[in-house]
């Protein structure tokens, strides 16, 4: 069995403060994906560097305080990938990618386009010049699990206000349709949704008014994987006992070895 979690840290160094690598070191997890560290290589220390025996990997933006992801191994990687060979999303420090052997892991961070058209039309540059990366791994041969924050809300059970949100980034039919033939032309399987069919289950709270306390979510973090090793899969949860960020952990745990 081994245990896969994913977590969007809206910066490594506040999340620390909040107790995440103490109740990270405490999981067992053998992949841990992180996504917005908001850190260059100098701001980490040791603790963040490695937690217990998982050796963190990271692929940092150039720009200070901004995007950057992490994946951290208990078992060394035969091989690291740092960046997906796109130079305009290469350098906002996205993308992560581990390879064991038979099975693949990534931790990858969408760009969000809520703060204007500029970084919406970003957001569709990423997702036309991604969908060919994916499918290129998915006919690897190896097994995949790609976690991290995608930015998009899938289905309308995966937000709470989804008939106000059809016209906002995150929940735009052309991004919905993205994720959909990720899943259905491609042949990736959203892991959560195939073992929790619940409704209200989500994994980002706005700061604004009582998103968090009235439960008014968006699941935009997912582990997706390839179907072979997502049929193995046994349990998933989201962790809302403590909060480290404005998104929860998304924890699966697979029957397989790495």
């Amino acid at each position: 069995m081994i245990r896969i979690i994913t977590l969007n840290l809206n910066g490594i160094r506040s999340a620390a403060r909040k107790g995440w690598l103490e109740w990270q070191a405490a999981q067992d997890a053998d992949v841990v994906c992180v996504q917005e560290v908001k850190a260059q290589d100098a701001d980490l220390d040791d603790a963040m560097r490695a937690i217990g025996p998982l050796k963190g990997h990271f692929h940092f933006a150039e720009k200070k305080g901004y995007s950057g992801v992490g994946l951290y191994a208990k078992k060394a990687p035969k091989q690291v990938r740092i960046g997906f060979g796109q130079p305009e999303f290469d350098a906002e420090g996205r993308y992560v990618e581990a390879d064991f052997g038979a099975l693949t892991v990534v931790s990858v961070y969408l760009p969000s386009g809520s703060s204007g058209e500029e970084r919406q039309a970003a957001k569709f540059r990423f997702l036309e010049v991604f969908l060919p990366h994916l499918a290129e791994l998915r006919s690897s041969g190896r097994e995949v699990v790609l976690c991290g924050d995608l930015n998009i809300a899938h289905k309308e059970i995966d937000l709470k206000n989804w008939k106000s949100n059809q016209k906002n980034s995150g929940f735009l039919p052309e991004e919905r349709a993205w994720l959909t033939k990720v899943f259905d032309e491609v042949g990736f399987v959203d892991v959560f949704r195939t073992l929790d069919a619940r409704p209200e289950r989500y994994t980002w709270w706005s700061n604004r008014g009582q998103a968090w306390a009235k439960n008014v979510g968006w699941r935009l973090d997912y582990q997706i994987a390839t179907p072979g090793i997502a049929a193995t899969a046994k349990t998933a949860d989201i962790y809302v006992d403590q909060r480290f960020s404005d998104h929860a952990p998304v924890i699966v745990d697979y029957d397989v070895r790495l």
